[in-house]
């Protein structure tokens, strides 16, 4: 999830004026430790951000990104099984076909966090003439010998957190560190106050009756953190009718029984009760704060994972 620090990294290095090369995940074959369509870039003067592997074979793929920009023009090298360099090798046996583009004055990284920026689906295409951005999302597709691929990509997860208690700090900073966006809505203003101070976003709750404060997309997960429940049912009904992959909500069993009641007397269907994640993360009875957002985490990842957003969007 370190796709907008690459891109941030490529612009700062565009505005300073030196030139740049975007590495990317053409295919991948076996066992790998990143995705098609990770991407990676590097600066003239062989400084990077992002990584390809667990750590075997950055140094060259920065020596080839420069020698590609040396030369003025993309390539497509291949890395570990069927590779010509026999020298390196992935310990994993995999292989991977990696493109470079150098980008020249080319807008194309303002253009991607643009995107990102706006929280819409977009597209890196790779071919003979480097590395272009699309609008929209395109399924992966690669082509070794031409170097002509798309890789479709998805907002950032954006982590709306909604409680009070420690759990709700604790679950924003270990977010944060992951690279998703957070927004968070407490009626704490000194946990607000700490957030903000932080860098996060952060709109303090007066009433429980604020639905309106709760705006969403389709890449957003909702997460429940009160440990006084009257809090939270107007919003979880509010939260159940916008666009999200995830919903879940903190309590044990016992306290999700009288939620599922509080919210089937207001009119909300059965079937969208059953979709909270409730007792919320991947193990249960957490009893402190960390643990609590680790697992809540995991749990939020994981879901984003298994999404599947294109039949989502139609």
């Amino acid at each position: 999830m370190d796709r907008a620090e690459v891109l941030r990294f490529l612009a700062s290095v565009h505005a300073d004026g030196d030139a740049s090369v975007l590495v990317t995940v053409g295919a991948v074959e076996g066992s790998s430790m990143r995705s098609v369509g990770t991407i990676m870039g590097v600066a003239q003067d062989g400084s990077f951000s992002g990584s390809l592997s667990g750590g075997c074979i950055e140094n060259a793929v920065v020596a080839e990104a420069l020698e590609a920009l040396e030369a003025g023009e993309p390539r497509v090298v291949r890395y570990g099984a069927g590779s010509p360099y026999l020298d390196i090798r992935l310990p994993c046996g995999g292989g991977l076909d990696l493109h470079f583009a150098p980008l020249g004055n080319s807008d194309f990284s303002a253009q991607c966090l643009a995107s990102e920026q706006a929280r819409e689906p977009f597209t890196i295409l790779t071919g003979p003439e480097g590395a272009s951005h699309a609008r929209g999302w395109q399924a992966n597709s690669f082509d070794p010998a031409s170097g002509i691929g798309a890789f479709g990509q998805w907002p950032a997860v954006r982590l709306q957190i909604i409680g009070h208690g420690a759990g709700v700090e604790a679950l924003a900073r270990l977010a944060a560190t992951m690279g998703c966006e957070i927004a968070v809505l407490t009626p704490d203003e000194r946990i607000a106050s700490s957030l903000r101070e932080a860098g996060h976003t952060c709109t303090v709750l007066k009433r429980s009756n604020e639905t309106g404060l709760l705006q969403s997309d389709l890449f957003d997960a909702f997460v429940f953190l009160f440990h006084d429940h009257d809090w939270e049912i107007a919003l979880i009904e509010r939260a159940l009718n916008l666009p999200h992959f995830y919903l879940g909500a903190m309590g044990g069993r016992k306290a999700h029984a009288m939620r599922e009641q509080a919210l089937l007397a207001r009119g909300v269907k059965k079937a969208c009760i059953d979709s909270i994640k409730a007792p919320i993360g991947v193990f249960h009875s957490s009893r402190d704060p960390q643990t609590l957002a680790l697992s809540t985490l995991a749990q939020v990842i994981r879901a984003f994972q298994d999404k599947d957003f294109e039949a989502a969007l139609g």
